[in-house]
């Protein structure tokens, strides 16, 4: 097997193995290897690169999400917000019972239409206890200007997204008009609920589109404003988000009928479906880079079967079986895929851990941003590179490599030498 090795080694070309003798075909044959080389290292990097990256954009969205939305919300049907929180404490106690759960607030969920002079704005208001918010949420750690104590039962105050803010053109002190879905019909005609709120902070989260699309209120103030619309209820923070979904099956079960329960899988499933469906299909395109390579690795060798036919005739004169010919580019086709591989590993995981430090560079070379916040949600690129990730996609890789060279070894174990040297 040594010589096999040593054979398959030289023609894959390694350095310190070719003869002098045959260097202008050696040197022929090395290229074409290290072409089919360098075609894997970039497509496994590629690869690699991409999946970091769109790991890091659901993981950094997923979070900013979270610092803003509850893990579990438990919303009370049929009853009015005034009696779900005069009794939320009883619901929250019952919901505790669960170990996984680590804070509990109250909350009453609503839409409105924000006005200030000509300026309107649709927005997700959010009535909230702002002495417990800080158990379920991080937006109290996310405040830019003021606290979140600035909210004030029967002050009728409103804290604002930094974008939500620069929309309306107000800022704190400034006075704006809440307008609520329902009304009252008069002989005038509709009448919309209206209120007039103060701005009392403002917030960034760093997910632009609750910066510029939720506020929040004292929830007794939103129970006032937002009688007969919107749901309340408690708002849940969990130890693992990841365990929600199972969470919150074992609190329905330990709830009335009247309570309905949903996690923020639920809530956005669509988004993280569709970024799960865009993870799957960049994985299956990129995968195609590897595979053209896998061809140019399959077409080198046969190239080099075919350059080294008299090496070959010569080799089964002197004894060497079809088996031992097919096994020297067997070594070969493996020497090209294994080392594109951890060359391909190495270049990806070595973008992939300094993205961070790498788009911002390119930025301001080029002057221009990759990810607009108004746009992508996130103002950087992220990177979540994952080991199994790089294992699948290395993996992947070598089999379609091996793969490659199944042909070409098949074809050389089948060459008569006498047929070569009488043609040669």
């Amino acid at each position: 097997m040594f010589y096999e090795f040593w054979i398959g080694a030289r023609y894959a070309g390694i350095a310190g193995l070719g003869r002098r003798a045959n260097k202008r075909k050696d040197r022929f044959v090395s290229f074409i290897a290290a072409s089919s080389m360098a075609g894997i290292a970039l497509g496994v990097a590629a690869l690699i690169i991409v999946l970091s990256v769109m790991n890091g954009f659901q993981t950094q969205v997923r979070d900013r999400m979270l610092s803003v939305l509850p893990h579990i919300e438990l919303y009370v049907s049929g009853s009015s917000h005034q009696d779900v929180l005069t009794h939320w404490q009883a619901l929250a106690d019952q919901a505790k019972h669960n170990t996984n759960v680590t804070g509990a607030a109250p909350f009453v969920a609503a839409q409105a239409m924000l006005a200030r002079g000509d300026r309107l704005s649709g927005v997700q208001v959010r009535g909230i206890d702002p002495t417990r918010d800080n158990e379920v949420s991080d937006v109290g750690k996310q405040m830019v200007v003021s606290q979140l104590s600035a909210l004030k039962e029967g002050d009728f105050g409103i804290v604002l997204g930094n974008q939500l803010a620069h929309a309306l053109g107000v800022t704190v002190g400034d006075s704006l008009m809440v307008l609520a879905p329902q009304g009252s019909i008069s002989p005038a005609g509709f009448t919309p609920r209206m209120r007039q709120f103060k701005v009392v902070g403002l917030y960034s989260s760093g997910h632009y589109e609750y910066d510029a699309s939720l506020a929040f209120i004292h929830y007794q103030d939103a129970a006032r404003v937002f009688r007969d619309s919107g749901n309340s209820g408690v708002r849940l923070r969990i130890k693992d988000m990841q365990k929600a979904p199972q969470v919150a099956a074992q609190i329905a079960q330990q709830m009335p009928a009247q309570v309905l329960v949903s996690d923020w899988t639920q809530n956005n499933r669509t988004w993280f479906a569709a970024v799960q469906t865009e993870k799957r299909m960049m994985f299956l395109i990129l995968t195609l880079i590897i595979a053209v390579a896998a061809f140019n690795l399959l077409s080198s060798l046969v190239m080099a079967v075919k350059d080294k036919r008299s090496d070959i005739a010569i080799l089964r004169s002197l004894g060497a079986t079809p088996r031992e010919i097919g096994r020297i580019f067997l070594v070969q086709g493996a020497i090209i895929g294994v080392l594109g591989t951890v060359i391909g590993v190495g270049l990806g995981a070595l973008v992939a851990y300094n993205v961070g430090v790498i788009v911002p560079f390119i930025e301001n070379l080029l002057g221009f941003e990759f990810l607009p916040q108004q746009i992508y949600f996130i103002s950087e690129l992220p990177s979540n590179p994952q080991i199994t990730d790089m294992a699948v996609i290395g993996v992947t890789s070598l089999v379609l490599a091996l793969l490659a060279t199944i042909y070409p070894s098949w074809r050389a174990s089948r060459l008569q030498p006498a047929q070569v040297l009488r043609h040669d």
